[in-house]
């Protein structure tokens, strides 16, 4: 770790706001009917799953989980890349009349959140769309707010969140960078 990087959260404390999360979801819906997590590619995938195994343990039910890439669905994707790295989607359930929790570690300026609302719009019309965020860190250019967070952190502009999640990265944390 480098001077520039501020721990925010341990594995341990991804854990107990993933189970927080993971109580508020059952809480909000009543229950488990009709809810299906869409995790957004890439770390929000390995959030995903680690709520739908809390749900499941909870509550004793399969909940529906799909993957969702929005690649394509982003308005600056000409900025991206000449070749951008497509993770694909996979949503193996009906999305209508299904409540979907999207999920996602960083919620930003809402950009991706509006891109994955869109996606999930042309696969059908669910009843609902909830989104669970791991770190909510402000700035938002759209008016998307989260209806499960795991923590806040408010961030300057020159500042950058970095969720890393075992999965994907080797190890599971949370730090704040401060970029030069």
């Amino acid at each position: 770790m480098s001077q520039n990087e501020v721990p925010i959260l341990s594995e341990a404390d991804m854990n107990r706001a993933i189970v927080r999360i993971s109580h508020e979801i059952i809480e909000h819906n009543q229950g488990l009917e009709k809810v299906a997590l869409i995790g957004i590619q890439r770390r929000g995938v390995p959030l995903a799953k680690m709520i739908r195994n809390n749900l499941e343990e909870i509550e004793g039910v399969k909940v529906p989980l799909g993957i969702l890439d929005i690649t394509f669905y982003r308005d600056d994707l000409s900025m991206l890349s000449a070749h951008p790295v497509v993770n694909g989607t996979d949503i193996p359930f009906d999305v209508n009349g299904s409540r979907i929790i999207l999920v996602d570690d960083v919620l930003y300026t809402g950009r991706t959140i509006r891109s994955a609302i869109d996606n999930i719009f042309d696969m059908g019309r669910p009843d609902s769309i909830q989104l669970a965020i791991l770190i909510d860190r402000g700035h938002r250019q759209l008016p998307i707010r989260a209806d499960y967070v795991g923590k806040n952190v408010p961030t300057s502009v020159h500042e950058r969140i970095e969720v890393e999640v075992d999965d994907v990265d080797g190890r599971t944390q949370v730090l704040l960078v401060k970029e030069a």
